[in-house]
């Protein structure tokens, strides 16, 4: 990675030339709804935009990227980035760029749109059960040599091979590990370590490495209290990365972390790289888990995504009503706030409505006037949308396909 990001000119050339066939209008196409861009809004002034749109300041967006990279690369480990924060293959292509070893899918179908959209270094973490996803997971491994997939059971791993033989190929495979969340995940040590070496030994598999994702240690609040559990958390499996490196196991992959402790990941032996997802945007969940100098706000990276929503009445003192509702915002806690104010509280509970309540604020909105939103939740957020407007200086600068929004099989 080079000291600084990509420069202006390489960001916007590397978004053109890998969005053309998404963004050009055709003559039938060019003023319907479903176009996904409309070339007069480059340039103009992100409050100009209809509402409610999603919108990501650049500036902090690139820094948070940055910070992130920089980080790792100075802990000795790297870092994969989760594309199901974006679902986005131009920011996967610029994660990459900028020094990501690859990116994480959680869906087979988000990993065909990435593959398409020309992100090649893809590790998706959920495993594919049944045939149906089992056989569109094998078809991009066809086509995709460094697409690789998670298993946690016998059986599944049995099916990967099966699926692999049918159409001649070996298929990479990484061994999932429950931290004790029970969600996924086998069992780690010998569970594990017996799983590992099934796989090691069908004909039609390439074992890899590990999984190990602890989503509970990720939003502890206290940097300590987080970096203890992060520790404890991930102490069984690093047992059993020692354990599977002893019996001669190929161990490139020792994968799990995330935003929440990107910085005291590099802690557990063994450990390689951090799946980290919501850094690039941040989110008031995020944001309240406190840093290592802040144990109030996680100051670590900066909020970058926000929904720009538009006052509809205000007829009624210490209340406003926006067009930004659960549609736009999801109901996640904690509810999003509002960007540079204070003394006023946001809910998204109703669907097409959000409802600002003041209370001794810095100032008030009138109908007609127009707000910007810190997300709840940028995952849920994101999947909400066809595309993010890329600000700086508040005017649009590129407008990137949300590609695989709703690709949730």
């Amino acid at each position: 990675m080079t000291d600084s990001f990509l420069s202006r000119r390489q960001f916007l050339q590397g978004t053109a030339v890998t969005s053309a066939a998404l963004w050009t209008p055709n003559s039938a196409t060019a003023r319907t709804a479903n176009n996904l861009t409309n070339e007069t809004e480059i340039g103009v002034s992100k409050w100009d935009l209809d509402t409610p749109v999603l919108c990501v300041d650049l500036d902090n967006f690139e820094q948070n990227v940055k910070t992130m990279q920089d980080t790792v690369t100075s802990n000795g480990i790297d870092c994969r980035p989760h594309a199901k924060t974006h679902k986005c293959p131009t920011i996967a292509r610029l994660q990459i760029a900028n020094g990501a070893l690859g990116i994480c899918t959680a869906k087979v179908s988000e990993s065909e749109i990435m593959f398409e959209h020309g992100v090649e270094q893809i590790l998706q973490t959920t495993a594919n059960v049944t045939p149906t996803k089992i056989k569109r997971a094998m078809n991009l491994r066809r086509q995709c040599s460094s697409f690789v997939q998670a298993t946690y059971t016998e059986q599944n791993a049995r099916m990967l091979s099966e699926a692999a033989a049918a159409l001649g190929i070996v298929a990479d495979v990484v061994v999932d590990i429950d931290p004790g969340g029970h969600r996924t995940g086998i069992t780690a040590g010998q569970p594990a370590l017996a799983l590992a070496q099934l796989v090691d030994s069908l004909p039609n598999l390439n074992f890899q490495g590990i999984l190990c994702y602890d989503g509970g240690a990720q939003h502890v609040s206290g940097f300590e209290a987080r970096r203890t559990r992060a520790i404890e958390g991930m102490s069984q499996a690093a047992e059993t990365y020692a354990v599977m490196t002893r019996a001669g196991l190929n161990m490139k992959i020792f994968s799990g972390g995330g935003t929440g402790t990107y910085n005291m990941d590099h802690e557990t032996p063994g450990f390689t790289d951090v799946q980290s997802g919501s850094y690039i945007f941040m989110d008031t969940s995020y944001r309240s888990i406190g840093s290592r100098d802040n144990n109030e706000i996680y100051t670590d990276f900066a909020p970058s995504l926000t929904i720009v929503t538009t006052v509809l009445t205000s007829q009624y003192e210490g209340r406003a009503t926006t067009d930004a509702g659960a549609k736009s915002c999801t109901i996640n806690r904690p509810w999003p706030s509002v960007v540079g104010e204070t003394g006023m509280s946001y809910t998204s509970g109703s669907d097409e409505f959000g409802t600002i309540r003041y209370e001794n604020p810095s100032r008030t909105y009138q109908t007609g006037e127009t707000l910007e939103l810190v997300v709840s939740h940028c995952d849920p957020v994101v999947n909400l949308y066809d595309r993010i407007y890329a600000t700086r200086n508040d005017q649009v600068e590129a407008i990137w396909p949300i590609a695989a929004r709703g690709k949730n099989q």
